[in-house]
């Protein structure tokens, strides 16, 4: 069984990535999806907006990765 990406999906990558080497997301009512922008027909991830905004907030916290 799969799950149907909503459509259309509005992508957004990083203003600071260049337009490269980066991911994009977007996002879903109960969700972040991410994709590499290199390949954008490739797999998405899907994570839960909590584990996202905690994701955030460590990188915020800890610096960059």
């Amino acid at each position: 069984m799969s799950n149907p990406m909503p459509s259309p999906l509005e992508w957004k990558t990083s203003s600071a990535s260049g337009g490269t080497n980066c991911v994009e997301v977007a996002f879903v009512e109960d969700a972040v999806l991410v994709r590499d922008s290199k390949n954008r027909e490739g797999a998405v991830l899907r994570f839960p907006n909590a584990s996202w905004g905690e994701f955030v907030m460590a990188v915020k916290t800890q610096g960059q990765l």
